[in-house]
């Protein structure tokens, strides 16, 4: 199992659980976690939701082997369907991030309610480097976040990125030492155990209403162009070059 699920305290836990592979996300993968985000969401007796991946590494995105072998098929495709599933998901997410997340792994981030990053923590969105284009509504949030000179830095550079700068720029709550981080997560996770269920999902309905249409309409805008992007000659080198392990070409573009 690649996605490792467990119910304790009133928290379910989602874990990426693919460390061989850099905790690299598949088409298979994402359906699992948009399967328990949805089991979660149904059962009284979850109070939150916490994300982790495995000491050391979040997630490296998207496994690129997979990911072109079932590329996105439109909003019905396993990766919107997660990504559907977490804005749908009306419990509070809490995540816990340790070294690196890489693409979907940083733009996840956006749409969780507490993010506790470690300080081996590196965030990146490289889409551009990849031929490829911003998605999960990042080319509103993160400027909204950063401004647009930052925005810029990481969106169409794909600059990395600190756990302190995650901080600084509102993707994160706070930064631990890299053992405390889960711990921390989960702690504050069980809080919500104690705290009236109700207000906590009108609260957070009420704190996601003013935005909500604007990230369902970048979402869509990023979806389309992104198709088209994929099939590029474009990302065709960039994952050709990935693959063959060298420096991808684009002067002849």
């Amino acid at each position: 199992m690649s996605i490792k699920t467990g119910l304790v305290n009133g928290v379910a836990t989602i874990e990426i659980a693919r460390p061989e592979k850099k905790n690299a996300l598949t088409m298979a993968m994402y359906e699992e976690m948009a399967a328990a985000l949805k089991a979660a969401g149904e059962n009284p007796t979850v109070r939150a939701v916490l994300f982790a991946g495995q000491p050391g590494i979040f997630t490296s995105g998207n496994d690129l082997e997979d990911f072109m072998q079932r590329p996105p098929q439109g909003m019905d495709s396993p990766v919107f369907r997660f990504m559907k599933a977490l804005l749908d998901c009306e419990k509070p997410v809490v995540v816990a991030v340790t070294g690196a997340a890489i693409g979907i792994g940083t733009t996840m981030l956006l749409h969780c309610d507490l993010v506790y990053v470690a300080d081996n923590a590196r965030l990146a969105m490289p889409f551009v480097s990849l031929g490829l284009v911003p998605e999960y509504a990042s080319s509103l949030l993160v400027p909204a976040l950063m401004g647009p000179r930052k925005a810029a830095e990481k969106l169409l550079l794909g600059d990395p990125f600190t756990a302190e700068e995650a901080v600084e720029c509102g993707i994160a709550n706070a930064v631990l030492p890299a053992d405390e981080v889960l711990p921390h997560a989960r702690r504050v996770a069980e809080r919500f155990s104690s705290l009236p269920p109700s207000a906590v999902k009108q609260s957070k309905q009420l704190m996601k209403r003013w935005t909500g249409e604007q990230v369902m309409g970048a979402l869509a805008a990023e979806a389309e162009v992104f198709g088209k992007a994929l099939r590029s000659p474009e990302a065709r080198e960039a994952f050709q070059a990935f693959f063959e392990k060298r420096k991808p070409d684009f002067s002849k573009f």
